[in-house]
């Protein structure tokens, strides 16, 4: 047995003070300044704000461990707007090795990192980081110091986990980080199962810091949870993959493989399943040349269509690295066969290129409960759609979407309703 202390109690601490980096003058708190939530300014009222209280939490516990990282030692994993990346190169760190999940923070990062080269004296910062979309030895080989904005989800914290404890150095340090209010004794324990010490900070600002340390032997080598892999068999995602013509052979199972930071992981969440119920009015195949799942999670539906318009092109979007690494992974799975893209909100994807577009958009955007990342999915369907083209959408009945609809892709009506779910069917005009 090993002991994982609750993260509401402290292990032992560091805590800022008036001699820490950050203090007002330096310049990490100058780096910091600069930096916006982009793609806002900050000036909106409801905006996130570009560094939080963790970040600078974090920042404070790295600065002693900055210098010994040595070069390449650097990892932050979950950095929002670049507060993390920029804020270790401000601590002395001579470059940065970061993952971001979701393409639009990366795409913050970069932004930021261009606004904080006066701050840090140089015009090469984007030289200094070297990004990655994977969690693997390209991003982690010889870490010796991890920065992380500690995710909701115990699945993606423990993949994170299982790949620094297996492709990190032996005495790397992980400084995982959040608000006190969305830690749990669960992420000790996810650390703890890899990590011989694991200890947590004192609060600050409403924030606390997981600190994990020295990987466990049967970590280095232990076959990896994640991706994980289920054979599906619903009969409406049965009945939705099967061929629409010439008497197409049913589907007898599906099967989905999920990351760790995938939506529902390897299941079949209900707005999808409702949605799977309504295609027998989707489209007939004759009429789809191109088709999308426009925010693709774990690739479900992308395979539907792929088997239902085998004559077709299809794509799968997601903005996440993780998703589009398992709709990779559950299109081989089945056989199944089409183009898998990262970009926000399909915005790689032609205007008027698609007869088809399939979606169940998110009600978080980053960390934050917002309507925002469902209204550029709006927009973007209506871009993407030919004339005469059908946006199928499942979204939860109370938020009303219809008139949003209306307005970004076209006349809009009610295909189905239950008591949570609604289904509308929108075409472009």
């Amino acid at each position: 047995m090993h002991h994982t202390p609750d993260p509401t109690r402290p292990g032992s601490p560091s805590h800022p003070d008036e001699t820490s980096p950050l203090r007002p003058g330096t310049r990490p708190a100058t780096v910091l300044a600069s930096l916006v939530p982009w793609p806002d300014d900050g000036t909106r009222p409801d905006a996130p704000v570009a560094v939080d209280a963790t970040d600078r939490l974090l920042l404070a516990e790295a600065a002693p461990l900055v210098a010994d990282a040595g070069p390449r030692g650097v990892v932050v994993i979950g950095d929002r707007f670049g507060a993390l990346t920029l804020g270790a190169l401000a601590l002395g760190a001579d470059e940065v090795r970061a993952h971001h999940d979701t393409i639009d923070a990366e795409a913050a990062m970069l932004h930021n990192a261009s606004r904080a080269q006066d701050a840090l004296g140089t015009t090469d910062v984007r030289g200094r980081i070297a990004t990655s979309d994977d969690l693997g030895s390209t991003l982690l080989d010889g870490a010796r110091l991890v920065l992380l904005q500690l995710p909701k989800g115990l699945a993606e914290l423990t993949e994170i986990a299982e790949a620094v404890a297996r492709h990190a150095a032996d005495d790397v340090t992980v400084l995982a980080g959040g608000r006190i209010k969305h830690m749990t004794r669960a992420m000790n324990d996810v650390l703890g199962d890899r990590f011989a010490e694991v200890h947590a900070t004192l609060a600050r600002s409403k924030s606390r810091a997981l600190v994990a340390s020295r990987p466990r032997p049967e970590a280095r080598t232990a076959p990896p949870l994640y991706p994980v892999r289920e054979r599906l068999t619903d009969p409406e995602l049965l009945a939705a993959a099967t061929p629409t013509h010439d008497g197409g052979t049913p589907a007898e199972h599906v099967d989905v493989v999920a990351h760790g930071g995938t939506f529902a992981g390897a299941g079949l969440d209900h707005g999808t399943r409702f949605l799977l119920s309504t295609a027998g009015r989707w489209p007939a195949a004759s009429r789809v040349q191109e088709a999308v799942d426009l925010g693709c999670g774990t690739g479900l539906l992308t395979v539907v269509l792929a088997r239902r318009y085998p004559d077709a092109g299809v794509v799968g979007t997601d903005r996440s690295a993780a998703a589009v690494a398992s709709t990779l992974a559950t299109l081989a799975a089945n056989g199944a066969a089409a183009t898998v893209t990262r970009s926000d909100a399909g915005a790689d994807l032609p205007d008027a290129s698609a007869d088809l577009v399939l979606l169940n958009p998110p009600f978080h955007d980053r960390a934050a409960v917002s309507t925002d990342a469902a209204h550029r999915m709006f927009a973007a369907a209506g871009r993407i759609l030919r004339p005469g083209g059908e946006l199928w959408c499942v979204f939860n009945t109370k938020l009303r979407y219809r008139g949003s609809l209306n307005r970004a892709v076209g006349p809009t009506e009610h295909a189905a309703q239950d008591p949570r779910f609604t289904v509308t069917r929108s075409r472009k005009l």
